[in-house]
């Protein structure tokens, strides 16, 4: 030690007490700029009871409903029922009078259903939504699935539909809980040989894939037949990892509004819009553990077990990250039939200088020319200033691209798909861009066009600019049709057999 100048070997401690100032003063700032948010509303700090990962996995499909009805009534009496005068107002989904209030709807889709087919079931599937989300988000595809010949079953994960706050004691574990209940549900109804297929969207298409890994170690799971991902969260940004820091100063009652990364009013029916630390933290946990398991099976060639997937994903997306659902899935399968479907931006679009570089080369960046273990299709303009849509296919193992006409158009107004967008067709009453006049949610935000004077909307209009249904649906639904029908096609033969 003593060749080591003594400015050296003080370092280390100095650069701990210089992280800890650092620290301190960023939860400062946090304070600071928390306390400057509007207040905690009841919807904020009610955590209604539900069951955890332990309870749902000795649980049936009744007592789970029977559960998800207690914590549903849990917000009426001290939510609803208990709200002040000013948050009584029609902009409140939690306001009782309001247009937005879940339960004055034909059918309340914060909460777990099952959709019957006409006769005998074919087959099930199960539809997972994202974080935030309710079974509302996939409700187009279960209808679908439904119309030819499967059960539906769309379960409600814990915290959701209920109250934002819900959010702040939940765990990914508790998500993935309730994902095996459902499946367990799926296949009393179908028996054992009929096929079953998993859906999930963004955090869904996370406990999906998560369900199809532990599915290869442990043959007790019922193991899907096949998965559909949409939009799916297999990486996210690297601020998640940190998140938890941030709600540091709310384990100090005066400052629980730290907890939370945003208060924002509720006025979607069947989504929360404030979001919670914990939710963050959960997703990348998440994230870490999907991507570490890949990596372990892909080492021990375990992947060729798994079921095939396709995956619906736009080149741009701010929530989850395009690259990962490449780098850290698609590229760890070996060939076995699975599929990654990307929407590229609307290269017809006149915004000339307005679009970044990163946004025009984006595609090129995640799909080089290359042989891959794996189909891949692209959903892009037909040509230089034309609207309309073409696919193009490049099959496993062959880097020969195939052209197609998909019959589809970008719309004049629109230059991308979103992450939120991809599971809503354009005529979905609430988040349309052209809303079916028969459905009634209380406001039509997809076609809305926020065009005027400041101060005048009661919400910020940046929500409601986000792109929030896809003009590509039918696309997306006729490729999963063709998996239905092929899996149909397959079970009664085998049954004939």
């Amino acid at each position: 030690m003593t060749g080591i100048p003594r400015w050296l070997r003080r370092l280390p401690g100095r650069i701990v007490v210089l992280a800890a100032t650092l620290l301190l003063a960023l939860l400062i700032l946090r304070v600071w700029d928390t306390e400057r948010g509007p207040p905690l509303a009841p919807w904020h700090l009610v955590v209604p009871e539900e069951l955890r990962a332990e309870q749902i996995d000795s649980a049936d499909w009744t007592g789970w409903l029977a559960a998800e009805a207690a914590a549903f009534a849990t917000v009426r009496t001290k939510v609803t029922e208990t709200l002040e005068p000013e948050d009584r107002f029609a902009a409140n989904r939690y306001f009782a009078d309001s247009p937005l209030h879940p339960a004055r709807m034909v059918q309340d889709w914060n909460r777990s259903f099952v959709l019957e087919p006409e006769g005998e079931a074919r087959g099930a599937v199960v539809l997972l939504h994202g974080l935030t989300d309710s079974p509302y988000s996939l409700r187009h595809v279960a209808a679908r699935y439904r119309q030819l010949g499967w059960v539906a079953i769309g379960i409600r994960l814990p915290a959701h539909g209920t109250v934002p706050a819900a959010l702040t004691g939940v765990t990914w574990e508790d998500w993935l809980a309730a994902t095996r209940l459902a499946l367990r549900e799926a296949r009393r109804r179908v028996g054992p040989d009929r096929p079953l297929h998993l859906v999930g969207f963004s955090t869904g298409a996370a406990l999906a894939l998560k369900h199809a890994l532990d599915a290869v170690e442990d043959t007790a799971l019922p193991r899907p037949d096949r998965l559909v991902l949409i939009s799916p969260m297999i990486g996210i940004t690297a601020f998640a990892r940190f998140a938890g820091i941030t709600a540091l100063p709310a384990l100090l009652p005066r400052f629980a509004k730290a907890a939370w990364l945003g208060i924002v009013p509720e006025f979607i029916p069947f989504k929360y819009n404030s979001f919670p630390v914990n939710g963050a933290r959960q997703s990348h946990r998440l994230t870490m553990a999907v991507q570490d398991q890949m990596r372990r099976q892909a080492a021990a060639g375990r992947l060729a077990a798994l079921p095939p997937i396709l995956s619906f994903q736009s080149v741009v997306d701010f929530t989850v990250s395009t690259r990962a659902v490449i780098t850290a899935l698609y590229d760890q399968l070996p060939e076995q039939g699975s599929e990654l479907v990307l929407f590229d931006i609307n290269r017809n679009a006149k915004l000339g200088p307005l679009l970044t570089p990163a946004t025009e080369t984006a595609l090129d960046r995640l799909l080089p020319s290359a042989t891959r273990t794996w189909r891949a299709a692209v959903l892009t303009n037909a040509g230089p200033e034309r609207a309309e849509v073409e696919e193009r296919v490049t099959e496993a193992g062959t880097t020969h691209v195939q052209l197609r006409p998909t019959g589809l158009s970008w719309p004049r107004e629109v230059y991308s798909l979103s992450h939120v967008a991809l599971p809503f067709p354009i005529t979905d009453g609430l988040y349309g861009l052209d809303p079916d006049p028969a459905e009634d949610f209380g406001v039509q935000l997809g076609a809305i066009a926020p065009r005027g004077e400041r101060g005048v909307l009661s919400i910020a209009s940046d929500a409601l600019l986000r792109l929030s249904s896809n003009p590509f649906f039918p696309y997306l639904l006729t490729r999963i049709e063709e998996d239905i029908a092929a899996d149909t096609a397959r079970s009664t033969a085998g049954a004939v057999r």
